[in-house]
């Protein structure tokens, strides 16, 4: 019997772009399911544990970050606008529209990813530290709901959804003809939804990341402090080290990082690889030279402030590999530091600093206490009691004590032993010691860079809901126009908070009579106070942050004149 005549008959592409259209409207369903597992339920439970004083709500809301923003988000208006459109899908058939008026909104997911990366550790330690936080989350894993995953598990979810998007998008682009009432609008989305999947994308790899990390510290008996999200693994392997006294190879493994090599010594195990750190090698002053030696082929030198080591690959391809990435490393170290030396380099006066010959020799400009908030080495806030400040007799920066803590000979002071800076101390006398740790966070952008190039910039007084006004150096950058960055001065080297302005409300209505030219920002649970000098410069801000609420941007602010009246204000999520 002949089977029918259209078995085999293949899907229109009309037939496509509807199975594309469904797909996305039944993993939105999922995924909003999932979000109010993550809002209504993880985050109320442990909430009300809070409230009891178990542990604070603060770091609650730290995890959870904008969960409920983004939860009213789609719940609200993504989901049921899918659902209305599948139901007219005869008459419109098309999505693009949707996602392009709504796709703005989804960068809302900024602030979330930018906290993950805390969110996840800060989950870890709750869980390991207070009971009380272990059982209520133990809890909930254990119902149907939860499909046996985790809260971490399900914290990803957000992380992930932005990517899938994006590929939703990509496919039904490949279906849509060119002339399509769809196409313009469906390209729009996808450029902005690409957007935000780099920012999601990236934090799905640092979650990677972190869990080699631990893997590897592990594998080094839990003995070498590397798991930190700022530490990215380059690669690994086995290497023959040669012996400098009778060139007899000797086994190693090495582990090469951002910031450094780790050289390491396998250990007897029954349980999986073990070693042990014979030496750190910072990139930082790093050299790698191709050697020649007849006897042993395929060799390379490393040579470093610690320590210089002569390598033997296993082949041709082995070395020129490990070459290729130690290279890639150390030129990426350099990239990312030299904007930081060179702003260091700059004299905001007409005097110029101390050159590195003349360290020591000729006496400093001492940068002033009121020019900076935090430590122009380890980038720490100052305070009056356990971060003080302490000007580097050498260089004149001002630096913490733990940076502080070294002392050197100093030729203008008729070689007193003076206090200086680590970096002025392993000029001055010669001595070289192992890197540092260095963390560098989302918020480690200049304050001289972004000012210099912003939509906007100046001192605000800025309040935290209950907290006391304080004076702020607020910036809104031209490469991150819908965030607002609050640094403690103008030449500080890294913010102390971003606010990721889109999906906030704003009321200009005056905090008191004392403050006649305020305005207030809040977002769910959050809320920030702002005070402008006069009423034009208040203007001026409102302008811009009316426009990046809602996800638009402008170069020049008076090109614009948007109003309170223009942004309604959507319900606001009942209390926990």
């Amino acid at each position: 019997m002949m089977p029918p005549a259209n078995i085999y008959k293949t899907e229109t592409n009309e037939q496509k772009l509807h199975k594309i259209a469904n797909e996305l409207l039944l993993t939105e369903r999922a995924y909003v399911n999932r979000l109010d597992l993550l809002d209504q339920v993880f985050y109320c439970k442990l909430l009300e544990e809070a409230n009891r004083g178990s542990f604070p709500a603060e770091m609650v809301n730290k995890i959870f970050s904008n969960i409920s923003s983004i939860n009213a988000f789609h719940s609200k208006f993504l989901l049921p606008e899918l659902e209305k459109r599948m139901q007219e899908w005869e008459t419109t058939p098309r999505i693009g529209d949707i996602l392009q008026k709504l796709a703005p909104f989804l960068k809302m997911y900024g602030e979330y990813v930018k906290g993950f990366d805390n969110a996840m550790e800060l989950v870890k330690n709750m869980t390991e530290r207070i009971p009380q936080f272990k059982s209520v989350v133990e809890e909930i894993q254990r119902q149907k709901i939860c499909g046996s995953l985790t809260l971490q598990h399900h914290m990803l979810e957000p992380v992930q959804r932005i990517p899938r998007y994006e590929l939703l998008l990509k496919d039904y682009l490949r279906q849509l003809p060119p002339d399509s009432l769809d196409w313009n609008d469906a390209k729009k989305s996808l450029e902005i939804i690409s957007t935000a999947a780099s920012h999601s994308n990236s934090a799905i790899r640092k979650m990677e990341n972190l869990k080699k990390l631990l893997e590897i510290y592990e594998m080094l008996g839990e003995e070498e402090d590397i798991v930190n999200p700022s530490n990215e693994l380059i690669k690994e392997g086995q290497i023959l080290k040669l012996a400098a006294r009778n060139t007899s190879a000797q086994e190693r493994y090495l582990f090469l990082f951002n910031d450094m090599l780790l050289y390491c010594v396998p250990r007897f195990s029954l349980v999986g690889s073990k070693f042990t750190v014979r030496t750190r090698v910072g990139i930082d002053g790093m050299k790698i030279v191709e050697t020649q030696n007849e006897e042993y082929p395929h060799t390379f030198q490393v040579s470093g402030k610690e320590r210089t080591l002569e390598l033997q690959a296993s082949s041709e391809q082995d070395k020129e590999e490990w070459i290729k990435a130690l290279q890639e490393t150390i030129d990426a170290f350099h990239q990312r530091h030299e904007t930081f030396r060179n702003a260091i380099a700059k004299d905001n006066d007409s005097q110029s600093e101390v050159s590195t010959a003349e360290l020591g020799k000729r006496a400093p400009r001492w940068i002033r206490d009121n020019e900076v908030t935090m430590c122009m080495k380890c980038k720490e806030s100052f305070n009056a009691l356990t971060r003080r400040r302490h000007h580097c007799r050498a260089c004149g920066h001002v630096v913490c004590w733990k940076c502080s803590d070294y002392k050197a000979q100093l030729e203008y002071d008729g070689g007193k032993l003076s206090k200086v800076c680590k970096d002025c101390y392993q000029i001055i006398s010669g001595f070289t010691e192992s890197e540092e740790k260095k963390r560098k966070g989302i918020l480690e952008i200049e304050s001289a860079e972004v000012s210099g190039n912003s939509v906007v910039c100046s001192f605000l007084q800025y309040m935290e809901k209950s907290k006391p006004w304080q004076k702020a150096w607020c910036v809104i950058p031209k490469q991150d126009p819908l965030a607002l960055y609050m640094y403690g001065a103008p030449q500080d080297v890294r913010a102390q908070a971003t606010i990721p302005l889109l999906g906030y409300i704003v009321d200009d209505m005056p905090r008191s009579a004392d403050l006649p030219h305020s305005f207030k920002l809040t977002q769910s649970k959050s809320a920030h106070s702002f005070a402008a000098d006069s009423e034009e410069l208040k203007q001026k801000w409102l302008k811009i942050i009316l426009l990046a609420v809602t996800g638009e941007t402008t170069d020049d602010p008076n090109e614009h004149s948007a109003t309170l009246d223009d942004h309604a204000e959507p319900k606001k999520k009942s209390e926990c």
